[in-house]
């Protein structure tokens, strides 16, 4: 029985091919060998049996006695087991999972080890690459700053957080990680259940991608290009979702200014027909094509566009690789030009004037090439022509007198003026027909004089220079230069080349000169356009930019500073909702100019937008001298503007900043300017202001406020007061005014005044304004009776198109009869966006809404509005109550105003009424409804005035 064990146990070991399986004496000395020992380590038993096993082992482990080692460990612990690189017959390495074994007697006498060998090479090399890939996601993800990328869980909590999430919405992992993802979205977005069927589109479809507004941790929006994966294991069932946000909204704003910037381009290169104008990419494949490129070389764009250009070479030419050449020099060199055949679609040659730009970005990489091919096969027919005529003329003596009027012929037809001269006396013996039209003289008084002889000496030496050229060494010269002529300051483009006579001895100079005037003009256009303002001609915000770096540069190395000036017109909005864009337009103009004639030459004043302005001083010596030309600009501006009759008067809000340590960059510069700005404007406008640290510290302050504004938002902080409206007699109050206060926790009680322009600069108006229809609804609906509730709504939340469903729905939560709520406007409503604003206001009076017309005769009043509008309801202004009687002014406006209602049957409600006389009056002067501290103080609902009396 032990014996066929035994048997049975060798067979086994035999069999294992995928293990070496060896018995080791003692000292290591191979005793035994399997068919695993030839399959993974390649010898046959009669190779290695008497062998070391030390063979297996590479020479640095030998050397430093790694195979003894861990033989003294299996015989010391009893087993010894490790992974590492071990060496076949064939001298190949492979990584080995290694167990050894002692074998010890009955007298615990060690007789030998038992060695297990197996090759994971591709074991470990999968485990290897799948580590790295790990490693490569995980420090991906984390270190990924630009991209807010984190998981969700079935139900859209966060799980995780990353540095890019962190940087773009400005939370703190231990802010967030718990949190809904909804807190990213507007409330609105909430109230519409927008995240959660953002999720359910990405767990129907597997992904849900789009582009919107999203908001940090302090409330500011930002627009973000949005991803959400599901996230699903090996039998489909969901763990969660994986979200990437990036924050895209300079790029919006970027791709809106690029793509009107592309546009102006894109229809000056299409509309250019004489010219092929058309993009490579890196590789020399066609990117797009204009119409002179399809006139010129017979292709249409949805032919050629993804060819490569080297199909206008020959076939010659490509075997030379001569377009990858010329690619080549253009972008060693940045520009590759060049004359030389090139052909069209239908196989037809054209000898071709070819510029090959190379383009780089801002970072100096290369994104492909601008091609510009031009077809001179007429022009160069024109000059081979005078140079075989010429050859055939020296060639042809017993022809002379026939060639030579054929001759004179040719050269008086062609387009470009011809002159040729003696190349040793310099006296002209030929010139054609356009050369007489260009200096204005007849043949007569050219031929046989020199140049100086008859022409200016400005173009006698513009071309006795370039002859000198051309006879000093072979080839054709050209030079390229501004001169007088006869029909006016000309660009011209002259060829000069010296040709050999019959004789050795006579020599001639041949000039072919071009006017290029109008070409350069149209080169001088695109380039003006590309960095230019179109409605000014300023520089615009790229140029702007550029300029304000390089005096940046330059005064960091001469140790001066550079100033920033922002510049915004006071006013400049009236002028353009008054009399139309036009007008604004030819204000624009004129202001640009008086503001340019104030500068030096060496400053640059920029349009960055609208009515927005900003200008780089460099090297001013301090302060004072930025400060002086700021109040220089403003008085520049205060005289009035005659456009079309209109005398307009603006005035110019100036904020400045000068360079620092601080303020070192263009970007840090411009945000300093702009709050100085900020400062100008606030403090009355028409004025300028210096960069302080303490705008800083202000603006700071400012945000602490709209801090705890959103916490009171969230906190319950805030609460509706209702002021009692009252009718002629005094006694019955027919509706409340909702007004809103803050209960803060440490200020105590704060007044719409301080709040309210914080809500509207950053966007928390609507939150509030949405809060307050809410809650009037919600608590009018509980009073008795059928009083009417009123909500003021701000300017700002007619630019949010969910003013009327957020109406809508507060009417609807509550149950209040719409006719029992009023909403009240300003004026300011109408002067913005008066058509879009008027249809707002009739889908509010569709719900059966009241519409009140608030503060009215304080700002533009005009009958205009009320004709625009059906309102229920104007409120005089509680400034007119105060002064009735004191000015005859003010209680002229009141009656104007009460026999102007009478007359479009609108009610007139006196607000700040706080004594009977001024009730008395007021209610002689026509007045319906009546509100003021005479009737009662604004309270909270449980705490209103129910009655009079």
């Amino acid at each position: 029985m032990d014996n066929n064990s035994d048997v049975m146990y060798r067979m086994l070991v035999q069999s294992v091919i995928d293990y070496a399986i060896t018995m080791l004496k003692p000292d290591g000395t191979v005793a035994s060998w399997n068919g695993g020992g030839l399959h993974v380590l390649g010898y046959r038993p009669d190779e290695i049996i008497g062998q070391h096993a030390a063979l297996f082992y590479n020479e640095e482990d030998r050397r430093r006695g790694q195979p003894q080692r861990e033989l003294d460990i299996a015989a010391t612990t009893g087993r010894y087991e490790n992974e590492g690189w071990r060496c076949r017959k064939d001298g190949s390495s492979f990584w080995a999972h290694v167990v050894i074994y002692p074998i010890r007697d009955e007298t615990a006498q060690l007789i030998g080890f038992a060695a297990v060998c197996r090759d994971c090479t591709r074991q470990q090399e999968q485990q290897r690459k799948e580590r790295e890939q790990e490693m490569r996601f995980r420090l991906l993800v984390e270190g990924v700053t630009d991209y807010a990328i984190y998981m969700l869980d079935q139900d859209g909590n966060v799980v995780n957080w990353n540095a890019g999430a962190q940087r773009a919405k400005g939370y703190v992992a231990e802010e967030i990680v718990g949190q809904h993802f909804s807190r990213f979205y507007s409330a609105q977005d909430r109230l519409n259940h927008i995240p959660s069927q953002n999720l359910q589109t990405a767990y129907r479809t597997g992904r849900f991608e789009d582009e919107g507004w999203r908001y940090r941790k302090d409330g500011s929006a930002f627009w973000a290009h949005v991803v959400i994966d599901t996230i699903r294991d090996d039998q489909g069932k969901l763990l969660g979702y994986a979200k990437i946000t990036r924050d895209c909204t300079e790029q919006q704003r970027v791709r809106g200014e690029q793509r009107e910037q592309e546009q102006r381009f894109r229809l000056l290169v299409e509309g250019v027909t004489d010219y092929a104008i058309y993009m490579l990419d890196t590789d020399g494949v066609v990117v797009n094509w204009n119409a002179g490129a399809q006139r010129a070389k017979g292709y249409k764009a949805e032919e050629v566009v993804g060819q490569h250009f080297s199909l206008f070479y020959s076939a010659q030419e490509r075997l030379n690789r001569t377009p990858e050449a010329n690619l080549g020099i253009a972008l060693k060199t940045g520009r590759f030009e060049d004359e030389g055949w090139r052909y069209r679609k239908d196989g037809s040659a054209f000898w071709a004037h070819v510029v090959i730009d190379a383009i780089h970005d801002d970072d100096g990489k290369l994104i492909g090439f601008a091609k510009i091919t031009r077809d001179r096969t007429e022009g160069r027919e024109q000059e081979q022509q005078i140079l075989r005529a010429r050859d055939l003329a020296e060639a042809q003596s017993t022809q002379k007198t026939a060639l030579s009027k054929f001759l004179d012929n040719i050269i008086a037809n062609i387009p470009s003026c011809v002159i040729v001269e003696d190349a040793i006396t310099r006296e002209i013996l030929l010139v054609n027909d356009r050369t007489q039209q260009l200096f204005g003289l007849s043949k007569a008084l050219i031929v046989n004089k020199r140049p100086h002889e008859c022409m200016s000496p400005e173009l006698s030496d513009y071309f006795n220079n370039l002859a000198d050229v051309a006879l000093r060494s072979e080839g054709m010269h050209e030079r390229e230069q501004l001169l007088m002529t006869a029909s006016g300051e000309r660009i011209l483009h002259t060829r000069a080349t010296a040709i050999n006579g019959q004789d050795a001895r006579r020599n001639y100079l041949m000039l072919l000169v071009e006017d290029v005037t109008d070409q350069r003009a149209a080169d001088a256009r695109i380039h003006h356009m590309a960095h230019h303002d179109n409605l000014t001609s300023l520089p615009n915000r790229m140029l702007f930019r550029q300029r304000l770096s390089e005096a940046l540069r330059t005064a960091n190395q001469t140790q001066r500073q550079t100033a920033a000036l922002c510049l915004d017109l006071d006013n400049f909005k009236n002028v353009n909702d008054a009399l139309g864009h036009q007008i604004g337009d030819e204000l624009l103009r004129s202001v640009a100019k008086r503001l340019r004639n104030t500068l030096r030459d060496q400053d640059t004043l920029a349009r960055i937008g609208g009515d927005e302005f900003a200008i780089v001083l460099p090297s001013v010596a301090n302060s004072e001298e930025a400060s002086i030309v700021a109040q220089r600009l403003i008085e520049a501006i205060r005289p009035p503007v005659n456009v079309e009759g209109h005398n307009l008067s603006v005035g110019l809000s100036v904020g400045i900043a000068l360079s620092t340590t601080i303020t070192n960059t263009p970007e840090q510069l411009l945000r300093c300017a702009d709050m100085a700005l900020y400062e100008a404007k606030r403090n009355g406008r028409n004025r300028y202001e210096h960069f302080t640290l303490e705008m800083d510290d202000v603006a700071r302050s400012r945000r602490l406020i709209e801090n705890d504004l959103r916490d009171a938002i969230s906190g319950g902080h805030l609460r509706l007061y209702y002021q009692p409206i009252t009718n002629g007699d005094h006694r019955t109050i027919i509706g409340y005014e909702a007004l809103m206060r803050w209960h803060h926790p440490i200020r105590g009680l704060i007044m719409p005044n301080d709040f309210i322009p914080i809500a509207e600069e950053t966007g928390l108006i609507h939150m509030l304004g949405a809060f307050a229809l809410y809650e009037a609804c919600r608590e009018a609906a509980s009073w008795e009776g059928e009083q009417s509730v009123s909500v003021n709504l701000s300017p700002l939340q007619f630019k949010n198109s969910s003013l009327v469903p957020v109406v809508e729905g507060a009417l609807k939560e509550s149950g209040l009869d719409p006719a029992r709520l009023e909403v009240e406007i300003t004026e300011s409503v109408l002067l913005d966006d008066s058509l879009g604003n008027i249809r707002t206001l009739q889908n509010l009076k569709a719900l059966g809404v009241q519409i009140a017309l608030d503060d009215f005769g304080t700002g533009y009043s005009s009958l205009s509005y009320l004709r625009s509008f059906p309102f229920d309801k104007i409120k005089i202004d509680k400034s007119f109550i105060n002064d009735m009687g004191d000015s005859r002014e003010a209680l002229a406006i009141i009656r104007a105003i009460t026999g102007m209602s009478r007359s479009l049957d609108i009610q007139i409600t006196a607000e700040g009424v706080e004594s009977d006389e001024q009730f008395t009056k007021l209610r002689d002067e026509g007045c319906t409804l009546f509100q003021g501290f005479l009737f009662g103080r604004p309270q909270p609902s449980e705490l209103r005035l129910k009655t009079l009396g």
